[in-house]
Protein backbone atom coordinates (compact mmCIF):
# COMPACT_ATOMS: atom_id res chain seq x y z
CA UNK A 1 0.00 0.00 0.00
CA UNK A 2 1.18 3.48 -0.87
CA UNK A 3 0.09 6.28 1.50
CA UNK A 4 -1.72 9.21 -0.07
CA UNK A 5 -2.59 12.28 2.00
CA UNK A 6 -5.18 14.66 0.57
CA UNK A 7 -4.87 18.03 2.30
CA UNK A 8 -7.55 20.66 1.96
CA UNK A 9 -6.14 24.17 1.75
CA UNK A 10 -6.57 26.59 4.69
CA UNK A 11 -9.55 28.95 4.75
CA UNK A 12 -9.42 31.53 1.96
CA UNK A 13 -10.39 35.16 2.48
CA UNK A 14 -13.91 35.93 1.27
CA UNK A 15 -14.93 32.29 0.96
CA UNK A 16 -18.24 32.82 2.75
CA UNK A 17 -19.33 35.57 0.38
CA UNK A 18 -19.30 33.80 -2.97
CA UNK A 19 -19.10 30.71 -5.10
CA UNK A 20 -15.46 29.92 -5.74
CA UNK A 21 -13.75 27.04 -7.41
CA UNK A 22 -11.15 28.23 -9.88
CA UNK A 23 -11.31 31.74 -8.42
CA UNK A 24 -7.83 32.30 -6.99
CA UNK A 25 -8.66 33.66 -3.54
CA UNK A 26 -5.85 34.52 -1.09
CA UNK A 27 -5.66 32.81 2.27
CA UNK A 28 -7.41 34.43 5.25
CA UNK A 29 -4.27 33.87 7.35
CA UNK A 30 -0.72 32.76 6.55
CA UNK A 31 -0.24 29.09 5.64
CA UNK A 32 2.23 28.84 8.51
CA UNK A 33 -0.72 28.89 10.95
CA UNK A 34 -1.97 25.55 9.57
CA UNK A 35 1.45 24.01 9.09
CA UNK A 36 2.01 22.41 12.55
CA UNK A 37 -1.41 20.69 12.56
CA UNK A 38 -0.99 19.44 8.98
CA UNK A 39 2.63 18.34 9.45
CA UNK A 40 1.70 16.33 12.55
CA UNK A 41 -0.55 14.10 10.39
CA UNK A 42 2.12 13.34 7.78
CA UNK A 43 4.94 10.78 7.79
CA UNK A 44 8.61 11.75 8.04
CA UNK A 45 9.15 11.49 4.30
CA UNK A 46 6.72 12.40 1.49
CA UNK A 47 6.53 14.20 -1.83
CA UNK A 48 4.26 17.24 -2.16
CA UNK A 49 2.05 18.04 -5.14
CA UNK A 50 -0.35 20.95 -5.25
CA UNK A 51 -3.12 22.64 -7.12
CA UNK A 52 -1.63 25.77 -8.70
CA UNK A 53 -4.19 27.99 -6.95
CA UNK A 54 -2.43 30.07 -4.31
CA UNK A 55 -4.66 28.95 -1.43
CA UNK A 56 -3.13 25.48 -1.95
CA UNK A 57 0.28 26.42 -3.23
CA UNK A 58 1.16 28.52 -0.17
CA UNK A 59 0.62 25.57 2.17
CA UNK A 60 2.34 23.16 -0.23
CA UNK A 61 5.43 25.36 -0.41
CA UNK A 62 5.45 25.71 3.38
CA UNK A 63 5.54 21.89 3.56
CA UNK A 64 8.19 21.68 0.83
CA UNK A 65 9.65 24.64 -1.08
CA UNK A 66 10.11 22.30 -4.06
CA UNK A 67 6.45 21.23 -4.15
CA UNK A 68 5.30 20.35 -7.63
CA UNK A 69 2.09 21.66 -9.19
CA UNK A 70 -0.50 19.88 -11.30
CA UNK A 71 -3.41 21.78 -12.89
CA UNK A 72 -5.58 18.66 -12.63
CA UNK A 73 -5.66 19.10 -8.84
CA UNK A 74 -7.64 22.36 -9.10
CA UNK A 75 -11.13 22.74 -7.69
CA UNK A 76 -14.25 22.28 -9.78
CA UNK A 77 -14.77 24.96 -12.40
CA UNK A 78 -18.05 26.70 -11.59
CA UNK A 79 -17.95 28.68 -14.84
CA UNK A 80 -20.34 31.65 -14.82
CA UNK A 81 -21.01 31.15 -11.10
CA UNK A 82 -17.40 31.92 -10.12
CA UNK A 83 -17.16 34.93 -7.82
CA UNK A 84 -20.91 35.44 -7.63
CA UNK A 85 -22.85 35.56 -4.35
CA UNK A 86 -24.91 32.41 -3.84
CA UNK A 87 -28.08 34.52 -3.62
CA UNK A 88 -27.27 36.08 -7.01
CA UNK A 89 -26.94 32.65 -8.63
CA UNK A 90 -30.52 32.00 -7.59
CA UNK A 91 -32.54 29.18 -6.12
CA UNK A 92 -33.64 27.60 -9.44
CA UNK A 93 -30.04 27.13 -10.62
CA UNK A 94 -28.88 25.84 -7.23
CA UNK A 95 -31.89 23.50 -7.00
CA UNK A 96 -31.04 22.04 -10.41
CA UNK A 97 -27.49 21.43 -9.22
CA UNK A 98 -28.68 19.83 -5.95
CA UNK A 99 -31.03 17.54 -7.91
CA UNK A 100 -28.10 16.11 -9.91
CA UNK A 101 -24.96 16.66 -7.84
CA UNK A 102 -22.59 14.76 -10.11
CA UNK A 103 -24.15 15.42 -13.50
CA UNK A 104 -25.26 19.05 -13.45
CA UNK A 105 -22.90 21.49 -15.14
CA UNK A 106 -22.96 25.16 -14.11
CA UNK A 107 -23.02 27.39 -17.21
CA UNK A 108 -19.52 27.51 -18.68
CA UNK A 109 -18.15 25.18 -15.99
CA UNK A 110 -17.74 21.48 -15.36
CA UNK A 111 -19.83 18.84 -13.62
CA UNK A 112 -18.62 16.88 -10.61
CA UNK A 113 -18.38 13.85 -12.90
CA UNK A 114 -16.06 15.82 -15.21
CA UNK A 115 -14.07 16.94 -12.18
CA UNK A 116 -13.61 13.31 -11.13
CA UNK A 117 -12.34 12.30 -14.58
CA UNK A 118 -9.87 15.20 -14.59
CA UNK A 119 -8.66 14.40 -11.07
CA UNK A 120 -8.31 10.68 -11.84
CA UNK A 121 -6.07 11.53 -14.82
CA UNK A 122 -4.00 13.93 -12.70
CA UNK A 123 -3.61 11.38 -9.91
CA UNK A 124 -2.48 8.73 -12.39
CA UNK A 125 0.21 11.12 -13.68
CA UNK A 126 1.35 12.02 -10.17
CA UNK A 127 1.51 8.37 -9.10
CA UNK A 128 3.47 7.45 -12.24
CA UNK A 129 6.06 10.21 -11.82
CA UNK A 130 6.72 9.95 -8.08
CA UNK A 131 7.54 7.39 -5.42
CA UNK A 132 6.68 6.81 -1.80
CA UNK A 133 4.14 8.68 0.27
CA UNK A 134 2.36 11.58 -1.41
CA UNK A 135 0.83 14.71 0.07
CA UNK A 136 -1.57 16.45 -2.33
CA UNK A 137 -2.60 19.95 -1.29
CA UNK A 138 -5.91 20.45 -3.00
CA UNK A 139 -9.59 21.36 -2.61
CA UNK A 140 -12.75 20.00 -1.02
CA UNK A 141 -14.23 19.04 -4.40
CA UNK A 142 -11.16 17.03 -5.36
CA UNK A 143 -11.10 15.25 -2.00
CA UNK A 144 -14.85 14.64 -2.16
CA UNK A 145 -14.60 13.15 -5.67
CA UNK A 146 -11.71 10.80 -4.85
CA UNK A 147 -13.20 9.56 -1.57
CA UNK A 148 -16.65 9.11 -3.15
CA UNK A 149 -15.14 7.16 -6.02
CA UNK A 150 -13.13 4.93 -3.67
CA UNK A 151 -16.24 4.21 -1.59
CA UNK A 152 -18.46 3.89 -4.69
CA UNK A 153 -20.91 6.46 -3.33
CA UNK A 154 -23.88 7.63 -5.35
CA UNK A 155 -24.02 11.30 -6.39
CA UNK A 156 -26.19 12.60 -3.54
CA UNK A 157 -23.93 10.90 -0.99
CA UNK A 158 -20.91 12.89 -2.25
CA UNK A 159 -22.17 15.84 -0.22
CA UNK A 160 -21.72 13.85 3.00
CA UNK A 161 -17.95 14.20 2.49
CA UNK A 162 -17.08 17.57 4.01
CA UNK A 163 -13.35 17.98 4.66
CA UNK A 164 -12.54 20.95 6.88
CA UNK A 165 -10.05 23.64 5.93
CA UNK A 166 -6.57 22.29 6.58
CA UNK A 167 -7.83 18.73 7.13
CA UNK A 168 -5.59 15.83 6.15
CA UNK A 169 -7.50 12.90 4.62
CA UNK A 170 -5.39 9.72 4.62
CA UNK A 171 -5.97 7.18 1.83
CA UNK A 172 -4.01 4.24 0.47
CA UNK A 173 -3.18 3.33 -3.12
CA UNK A 174 -3.04 -0.45 -3.59
CA UNK A 175 -1.58 -0.21 -7.09
CA UNK A 176 -4.97 -0.32 -8.76
CA UNK A 177 -7.42 1.68 -6.69
CA UNK A 178 -7.72 4.04 -3.75
CA UNK A 179 -8.63 2.54 -0.39
CA UNK A 180 -10.26 4.49 2.44
CA UNK A 181 -9.02 3.27 5.82
CA UNK A 182 -11.53 2.84 8.63
CA UNK A 183 -9.93 5.70 10.60
CA UNK A 184 -10.46 8.08 7.67
CA UNK A 185 -14.08 6.97 7.33
CA UNK A 186 -14.62 7.78 11.00
CA UNK A 187 -12.93 11.18 10.68
CA UNK A 188 -15.16 12.06 7.74
CA UNK A 189 -18.28 10.70 9.46
CA UNK A 190 -18.86 8.01 6.82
Amino acid sequence: MRPLYLIRHPRPAGAEACCYGRLDLPLAEPASHSLPRVRARLPASFQVWSSPLRRCLELAQALDPLARQHPGLQEMDFGDWEGRAWDDIGAPALDAWAADVTGHTPPGGESARQLLLRVQAALAEVLATSQGALALVTHAGVIRALVAQALELAGPDWLRIRPAYGQVVALDWDGQALQVPAATRRELGL
